[in-house]
């Protein structure tokens, strides 16, 4: 069995049923031989971002996998494996490198070498008889502890040479650990005690699957739950203790609650300081509960933490709380002041949310949007900047996994191969990426993948034919030199490709509008809606 055999066929073992890439990769071709279905993209950032969504809904069970050429093909993937790197999710990137002979002499990329700094570990294919234990640790470190990108790189020598005996290789399973004891007993202890608690939840809920437990906690002490973006849709945000999610932009009981807590449990997140994220107030007492301890006293000085997967991690909290309580506390008093500023809030954005003016605001195509989709059937993305602060305050999750929320660091077009990638994944839901005329500068070009690959995702697009959240701060910039302008027909743009693409210009259009794409969605065509905009600045910030 020659090398790249080998890989295959481990890869077929460990359940892979799609390898994205961008030739030339002999790993593509021999897939495609072991049916395992190649995926080509038509740039290797946008097949990164697929194979990143795909791990994020299976909870990092079923791993995404990418393959790319040696040399310019790794060199462009970079920033994919540093996107999901700064998210934490786990994926098995397979570059082809340049023969061992000459791998490490300048200038030629070594994909070992170059991206170990956004890696969570990198090998290179030494020999064909070393393939099935350098496969083996790399599914060891994607199934076990924080998630990351785990890079393989195979040199071109090594994929047709024979291994000397039989395969010899078991799939990998994860492995889970869990807290301390007297860890617990003291955070349980803490919790109880405090009068204004708060949980945020972050992405390890996800990964844990302990949505379940999550909702338990906050409903057996009463205590108000909010979330990262990553960890966006851990909890119903039509739960009467959901306060919203905490990006650039979030609902005012976010902020609210936050500040005014005693104790901020935070449990499946790192607490990472971001320009994206909603600060940490200073002054609380911190609970940490991390997979990483890495994660603790990175950005928050913590008084007490607790080590291990989530789900065992909020397993053994309730049990411990259990023991020091009579029963649940009664949910209603908080739950009332919840709904109360929620309510407010939403009435001072209800004039945006609901505005006929034209040309119209985003947060009404957002709105109509949540109100016209079914959301226990959809899956959603934002992109970086606007779409993510306009987006991400005012819809409410209802089931997990059906929100993929990121912000740690923030590439534009990420959204695209995240709808595509989670449509490959759940191919009965309807999967959505909301973008700006920005983004789709950078990845557009892959909405030809969505047609070619009959990938049917529905595609947002809000179009004010302006970089709107730069126009601050480059004023003379744009009075000068429009530098901040940017101009385009993606409506056309989607047609010429072989897709369903639509411009709409009136606010009383954006209802009938997302109708008639859905339903190409439903006949199998990929839709993109170009709505156009205002230059809506404005985000719910407190």
């Amino acid at each position: 069995m020659k090398a790249v055999e080998a890989i295959v066929e481990i890869l077929k073992r460990e359940e892979v049923e799609y390898l994205i890439g961008y030739p030339v990769n002999h790993i593509l071709e021999y897939a495609a031989r072991w049916d395992i279905r190649p995926i080509i993209v038509r740039q290797e950032r946008i097949g990164l971002h697929m194979a990143d969504a795909m791990s994020r809904l299976s909870s990092g069970k079923k791993v995404g996998v990418f393959a790319m050429q040696h040399g310019p093909g790794a060199e462009n993937a970079y920033g994919g494996v540093a996107q999901a790197f700064g998210e934490g999710v786990p994926i098995l990137v397979l570059p082809m490198g340049y023969a061992r002979r000459i791998a490490h002499i300048r200038p030629n990329f070594n994909s070992t070498e170059a991206m170990a700094q956004v890696a969570k570990t990198t090998e290179p294919v030494t020999s064909a008889d070393e393939v099935p234990n350098i496969m083996r640790r790399a599914f060891t470190q994607l199934r076990n502890g924080r998630g990351g990108p785990v890079v393989v790189e195979v040199p071109t020598d090594v994929m047709d040479e024979e291994m000397s005996g039989e395969l010899n290789y078991t799939p990998v399973t994860g492995t889970r650990y869990g807290p301390d004891p007297a860890d617990v007993a003291r955070v349980a202890k803490t919790l109880v005690e405090a009068k204004n608690p708060v949980i945020y939840a972050g992405g390890g809920v996800h990964y844990a699957e302990a949505w379940p437990q999550l909702t338990q906690l906050a409903e057996l002490l009463a205590i108000p739950v909010c979330t990262s973006l990553g960890g966006k849709s851990t909890i119903s945000e039509e739960h009467p203790l959901s306060l919203g999610a905490g990006g650039l932009a979030y609902p005012k009981a976010v902020h609210q609650f936050l500040h005014g807590a005693d104790v901020i449990f935070g449990i499946g997140c790192s607490f990472t300081e971001t320009s994206f994220g909603i600060p940490m107030p200073k002054g609380k007492r911190y609970i940490h509960a991390t997979l990483d301890p890495l994660d603790l006293n990175k950005d928050v000085e913590v008084e007490q933490s607790l080590l291990g997967d989530a789900a065992l991690t909020l397993d053994a909290v309730i049990a411990a709380v259990e023991a020091l309580i009579d029963g649940p506390r009664d949910n209603a008093p908080i739950a009332a002041e919840i709904a109360a500023v929620h309510a407010a809030w939403l009435a001072e954005w209800k004039p945006k949310l609901t505005s006929d003016q034209n040309p119209m605001t985003p947060y009404r195509v957002l709105w109509d949007l949540q109100n016209t989709v079914d959301k226990n059937n959809t899956i959603i993305t934002h992109d970086a900047g606007s779409p993510r602060d306009q987006l991400s305050p005012f819809w409410r999750a209802t089931k997990p996994l059906s929100y993929i929320g990121w912000g740690k660091t923030t590439q534009l077009g990420y959204g695209l191969g995240l709808a595509m990638g989670a449509k490959l994944a759940r191919p009965e839901a309807l999967c959505i990426n909301v973008w700006g005329d920005a983004a789709i500068g950078f990845t557009g070009m892959d909405f030809e993948t969505a047609v070619r690959e009959r990938i049917p995702i529905l595609s947002i697009l809000l179009n004010n034919f302006s970089m709107a959240i730069e126009l601050k701060i480059m004023a003379v910039s744009t009075e000068k030199y429009r530098s901040t302008d940017i101009s385009g027909n993606y409506a056309a743009m989607a047609q010429a490709f072989g897709a369903y693409g639509e411009r709409v210009t009136a606010p009383s259009e954006i209802i009938p509008a997302i109708q008639r794409g859905i339903a190409q969605t439903e006949a199998g065509v990929p839709a993109l809606l170009e709505f156009i905009t205002d230059k809506e600045v404005e985000i719910s910030r407190f």
